[in-house]
C-alpha cells in the first residue's frame, strides 16, 4: 500500500547524501588537499633563526638555502622553484640582515612546487 510518504523520504535520503558528498568536497579543497593528488596549496611559516650561524656576509644566502631545504622536507619532492617576490623580501635589507621567519605559500604544478611569498 503505497501512500505517497516513501517517495519523499527517498528523494530527502538521496538530497542529504548529495549534500554530504558536496560539503565533503569543500572542505577538502579549503583544506588545500584533495584525494589522489596530494599538495595542491599550502602556507607554511618557515623559521630563518639558523642564518645566524654564517657569517653576516652569507647570511641572505643562507636564508634562501634553508627555505628549500625546509620545503623539500616537508613537501617530499626536489624541484622548488622560488618567487622573485619572495627572493626580494629575503635580501630586502641587504646580505646581512634577513627577516628572522617568511611565510611561504606552496603551489603543487606536475612535479615542480612552486613558493611565493605570502602577504
Amino acid at each position: 500500500m503505497d501512500n505517497g510518504k516513501d517517495e519523499p523520504k527517498s528523494d530527502n535520503a538521496s538530497k542529504e547524501e548529495a549534500l554530504a558528498e558536496d560539503k565533503a568536497k569543500s572542505v577538502t579543497s579549503i583544506m588545500g588537499e584533495e584525494k589522489g593528488i596530494g599538495i595542491a596549496e599550502r602556507i607554511y611559516t618557515i623559521p630563518l633563526r639558523a642564518v645566524k650561524k654564517a657569517p653576516r656576509w652569507k647570511r641572505s644566502n643562507r636564508a634562501i638555502a634553508l627555505i628549500r631545504e625546509y620545503l623539500k622536507q616537508h613537501t617530499k619532492y626536489e624541484d622548488i622553484v622560488l618567487d622573485a617576490a619572495l627572493n626580494e623580501k629575503i635580501w630586502e635589507r641587504g646580505s646581512e640582515k634577513p627577516p628572522s621567519k617568511i611565510r611561504v605559500r606552496i603551489i603543487k604544478e606536475e612535479d615542480i612546487i612552486k613558493a611565493e611569498l605570502v602577504e
